[in-house]
Formats: C-alpha cells, sequence, structure tokens
C-alpha cells in the first residue's frame, strides 16, 4: 500500500497535482513523522510550488533526523539556489558528495552550479566526473555541452547535445538548451526549430519560450550582432564586465576631449564617437524595440509577457517624443522642443529595462521618478521658470548618467554568483 501511495504522490506531482500529492504525504507523515522519504518528498513537493521557506524547514529537520543522508544535502543544495544562496549551495553539494561519491545526479547538480558562477573548466571537470559515473545523465550531458559552448568548442559541444537528444529525443531541456548553444553561436534558423520542439513538449517551459524570442528576433541583422554582443559580455566575469563598460564610457569622453583640443583631428574622431554613443544607447534600448516590431510577427505576439508588451509600448511612445520633438524644433526652431526630444531620447533606456527584476521594484521607482522629474522641467520650461528648469534638468541628467552605473551594477551582479 505505501508502495503504491509513493507512486501516486510522485505522478502527482510530475502532474502538477500538488493538493493531492500533499493529501497522500500527510497522511503517511500522520503514520511515519520521522520517514525521511517522505519528508523528503514534502520538501520536493513545496520547492516546485516556490514555497521555498517551507521547503528548507522540512528539509532542515530531515536532516538533523538523518545527517548521513547524501540526498537531502542535495535537497538543500537546490533550495539553496533558489534562495541565491551560491556558495551554501556549493557547500550542501559537497557534502552530499561526500557521502556518496558514486552517484551522477550530484556531480552533475554541482557542475550546474559553477556553470552559473561562470567557472567554466570546473563546470566541465565535474560534468565529466558525472558522465563517469553514468553516460547518460541528462543535466551532465547538458551542462557539459553548453560549458563547451562558453569554452568555444563548438564541435564538441554539439556532439554533446546530439547524445543527449538520443538519450531521450522528447526532453525539452535538451532541446531548449540546444537552441540556445546554436543561438550563441549564430544558427538562429536552426535554434528556432530545436525552440519549437522543447515547447511542443512542454508548451508552458519559460526557458524555451524565452529563446524562442530571440531567435524570432535574430531574424534581423542588427538583432543579431546585438545578441553577439550580450552572449559575449554575458560570458565574461564581473570586473571584466566592468571593465568594457567603464572603457567605452571613459574611452568615449577622452575621444571626446581630444577631439575639442585637436580641431584637426575632429572629422575622424566624430564619427567614432557617434558611432560608441549609438551602440552604449543600443544595447539598452534594442530588446524592448525589437519586442515591438515583433509583435507584428504571427508567431511571436504570442510569446511576449504583459510587461514586455507594456515596455515596448513605452519605449515607442518616448520614441515618438523625440522624433516628435526634433520636427517640432526644426518647424518652430524653439530651443525647448531639443529638451522634449532629449526627454523621448533619455527616457528609453529607463522604460526599457523598468520591469526587470530587482529589490524593491528598483528600476521600476527610478523609472519613475525620472519620468517625473523630466516632466516638471518641460512644465518649468514651457511655463517661462528657466531657474526651475536648469535644477530640475540637471537633476534629471544627473539621473541618467547615474541609473546607467546603478542598472550595469545590479545586473552585472545577478549574473555573477
Amino acid at each position: 500500500m505505501t508502495e503504491h501511495s509513493l507512486s501516486k504522490v510522485g505522478i502527482l506531482i510530475q502532474q502538477k497535482k500538488y493538493d493531492a500529492a500533499e493529501k497522500i504525504l500527510r497522511q503517511l507523515l500522520a503514520q511515519e513523522p520521522t520517514n525521511i522519504h517522505y519528508l523528503a518528498l514534502l520538501a520536493e513537493l513545496n520547492l516546485q510550488q516556490d514555497r521555498i521557506d517551507k521547503a528548507e524547514s522540512i528539509i532542515e529537520d530531515a536532516i538533523g533526523l538523518s545527517p548521513d543522508t547524501a540526498h537531502l544535502y542535495f535537497m538543500k543544495s537546490r533550495i539553496d539556489i533558489q534562495k541565491d544562496k551560491y556558495d551554501d549551495a556549493e557547500k550542501s553539494i559537497q557534502q552530499s558528495i561526500s557521502l556518496d561519491p558514486y552517484t551522477a545526479d550530484y556531480f552533475a547538480w554541482f557542475a550546474n552550479i559553477k556553470l552559473a558562477r561562470k567557472q567554466y573548466e570546473e563546470s566541465l571537470n565535474l560534468a565529466n566526473q558525472a558522465l563517469e559515473i553514468d553516460p547518460e545523465d541528462l543535466l551532465a550531458l547538458n551542462v557539459r555541452s553548453t560549458v563547451l559552448i562558453k569554452l568555444n568548442r563548438k564541435e564538441e559541444s554539439f556532439q554533446t547535445i546530439e547524445g543527449a537528444l538520443r538519450q531521450d529525443p522528447n526532453n525539452a531541456y535538451t532541446h531548449a538548451n540546444y537552441g540556445w548553444g546554436l543561438l550563441e553561436k549564430g544558427d538562429h534558423k536552426k535554434a528556432l526549430k530545436h525552440f519549437k520542439e522543447a515547447l511542443k513538449n512542454n508548451p508552458n517551459y519559460d526557458y524555451a519560450q524565452k529563446g524562442m524570442i530571440e531567435a524570432l528576433k535574430a531574424k534581423y541583422l542588427i538583432y543579431r550582432l546585438f545578441l553577439r554582443y550580450a552572449f559575449w559580455i554575458g560570458n565574461l566575469s564581473a570586473k571584466y564586465q566592468w571593465g568594457v563598460i567603464l572603457g567605452l564610457y571613459f574611452g568615449t569622453r577622452a575621444l571626446n576631449q581630444l577631439s575639442k583640443s585637436n580641431p584637426a583631428l575632429e572629422p575622424f574622431l566624430f564619427p567614432i564617437i557617434i558611432a560608441l554613443t549609438i551602440f552604449a544607447f543600443s544595447t539598452w534600448v534594442i530588446r524592448p524595440l525589437s519586442n515591438l516590431f515583433l509583435r507584428f510577427n504571427p508567431y511571436g505576439k504570442f510569446m511576449l509577457n504583459k510587461q514586455e508588451k507594456i515596455s515596448s509600448n513605452f519605449v515607442a511612445i518616448s520614441l515618438a517624443i523625440l522624433v516628435g520633438g526634433l520636427i517640432a524644433y526644426a518647424l518652430l526652431g524653439d530651443e525647448r522642443y531639443l529638451f522634449v526630444a532629449a526627454y523621448g531620447f533619455v527616457m528609453m533606456i529607463p522604460l526599457g529595462v523598468m520591469f526587470m527584476p530587482a529589490k524593491y521594484n528598483a528600476f521600476m521607482i527610478y523609472t519613475i521618478a525620472m519620468a517625473v522629474i523630466g516632466l516638471g522641467a518641460l512644465g518649468a520650461a514651457f511655463n517661462g521658470n528657466l531657474a526651475l528648469f536648469e535644477n530640475l534638468a540637471t537633476v534629471f541628467l544627473i539621473g541618467f548618467v547615474a541609473f546607467q552605473f546603478i542598472a550595469n551594477f545590479l545586473v552585472i551582479r545577478s549574473n555573477n554568483r
């Protein structure tokens, strides 16, 4: 009876019928409240529902009852990752491996953590250890394939992922992972096929949906070039990412200063300065702008979520304000319309990332604050209050510069564990 009940719990969890699964587990735990297997399943059930604190509490109790059970530390490591505690996650999985060094899943999970932390060589070594134990371990095969892409070992990567597909041709994660690898290497057409296959097997798979969106947008040359840059900088560690960002910022300023002090060089330096400025600006707004175009795609319009649609709408409005301001200035010669254009130009950046995850909705609050200050400056300009306009415009400009550094700091921190 117990085996039948446990089998039923596993099926119900796979079917995401969590209430029914929990009811059976509670009945079993009422008879055996210290059964480690039941507690682990209950923690898994809560983890699947993003009830992270509850899952953590259950697994801590289970470890207290059985501190030598390797699987419990594996569960704890997965919970630690959900709480962004990467150091704790590594300690937990190391404990699993020390208790049971013959389970491929533990090495594969450790490799996955190292991959997330951009420690590629360590990740590859751990994935290889997992595959020595179980050559068919799907997570290890997927991690190995992704790491090899990051290390620019394309052929080995695709051989590995194709091996994973032979093991399980309908695995949504493997197809999505293959798609992202192809996308990183510039083959958006083939990537699209694998994302479609992943979504055929799991229509609500977020990892595949995001990949599908990127692959659809990669049909456009400009976006493909942006993706190449995004993958390149995303693979760098935090210090090198900051090196690129600060180098771009201070390099542009230095060229501008050199141009001013050497008029003879201005015709040669000015196009470079403009190109660098446009490049820096485009990295912020190209995603929401491309989302706007994607909404005219018969398939793409169904892939965007509500926030992506709202963000693209606001960026489009800002673009319209920019163009409208320039047209008004050209027709009327009123310099105040140049600030209208500048307001539209500047607001495209925060509006493009306002829904990016951050503590206390920091991006949203900052965007609203900038929008209000900018509108206040516009109101003061058109009402003839030049002193107030200058003060608010200065705050708006400082806010614009600061936003880029704050946003980069938060993004880099979230991408480097």
